[in-house]
């Protein structure tokens, strides 16, 4: 892995180069912070996440679990069985980024109108 400092000098998401910027487009998507969200609580399986994120295409749904897996915020585990099962869990690292998206997530809902 490039280090970020070797790539654009320092750490920051306002430089052009900075692969920082990566990682903020990604949970910055919808569809990524939701996902996050709804594994806080645990492992959960795809159609479970697929009922959970209303209106998610299964192809959009599993783009964005890819992205998070390369990004190292989530797991998956597939299972031997038939039919197979395949388990998807955050990371330390994706607990981490879902803590402040749970902040926002929540700000979203105390100050939306419903007018």
């Amino acid at each position: 892995m490039v280090e970020t400092s070797d790539v654009c000098g320092r750490n920051d998401v306002y430089a052009a180069m900075c692969p920082c910027r990566d990682m903020l487009s990604l949970l910055a998507n919808k569809w990524s912070a939701l996902a996050l969200g709804a594994l806080d609580g645990g492992p959960q399986r795809f159609g479970d996440l697929r009922r959970r994120l209303e209106g998610v295409s299964p192809k959009v749904l599993s783009q964005t679990l890819k992205r998070l897996e390369e990004h190292a915020l989530l797991t998956r585990t597939v299972y031997a069985q038939v039919p197979a099962r395949v388990d998807y869990e955050l990371t330390d690292l994706g607990h981490s980024a879902a803590e402040p998206l749970r902040h926002l997530r929540d700000w979203v809902e105390a100050h939306t109108s419903r007018d």
